[in-house]
Parts: C-alpha cells; structure tokens; sequence
C-alpha cells in the first residue's frame, strides 16, 4: 500500500508540476504586447492616397472621409499600445477607402455611359431627319 500511495504522490506532483507550466506559458503570452500592424497601416494608407489619386474628394465622399478618421484613430490606438484595435481600424480604414475608390470609379463610368447614350440618342435623331423617317 504504501508504494500504491507513493506513486500517486509523484504522479499528483506531475501533474501540478505540469498545469503550473501550462499557467505560466498562458500568462507570458498574455502578458506580451502583439506587434504593430505597420502592413495594415500602410495599406490603409496606400488606399487613401489611390483615392485621393481618383479625385474621390471631389465628390465628398464620406467613405473616404470615415478612412481617413480610421486611420487617425488606429494611429493613435499604436500610440496607446492597442495594437489589435488598431490592426482592426487599419483595415477597415483600407476597405473604406477602397469603397470610396471603387464608388468613384462606378460614378464616373456612369456619367460616360449616360453621355454615350445621348450622343447616340442625338445621332438617331440627325439620322432620322436626313433620311426623313420619323422618331
């Protein structure tokens, strides 16, 4: 009996021995800050100057204008050691910026096609009228 009671004895011990360990690793990595997220910054970054590029400005966009108060606020949240708040704001900076882009782009594609159809409106109509045909 007594070497039964022994051996539970070590075994008991390994066993606090190895949740301390585990208690230990689980704090140390609690305890480390996570890296900057200089990638997502400067990708949010790279987006608000390609909008700028697109003259998205030039149509108030508040997509654009939320990017940019994103951006300042992930910056500072890097300031204040928040690096997960500002990871996560560094990237929706970026997406906002690349909606204003894109919103932009589709605004001015629209506006070409909308003179392309009147030009060929006007078109059929000269047509129309040097042939005789009515509308």
């Amino acid at each position: 009996m007594i070497l039964f009671s022994t051996r539970n004895t070590r075994a008991h011990r390994h066993a606090i021995s190895g949740v301390g360990c585990a208690a230990a690793l689980l704090l140390s990595a609690c305890a480390t800050t996570p890296p900057e997220p200089t990638v997502a910054l400067k990708a949010a970054e790279q987006a608000i100057a390609t909008a700028d590029q697109a003259r998205v400005a030039d149509a108030a966009s508040p997509e654009l204008n939320e990017a940019r108060q994103k951006l300042t606020a992930a910056q500072m949240a890097v300031q204040d050691k928040q690096m997960d708040a500002a990871e996560r704001l560094a990237l929706e900076s970026r997406a906002d910026a690349e909606l204003a882009t894109a919103r932009a782009e589709a605004s001015k594609a629209q506006a070409v096609n909308d003179e392309m159809k009147r030009s060929t409106e006007a078109l059929t109509q000269e047509m129309q009228r040097n042939s005789g045909a009515k509308p």
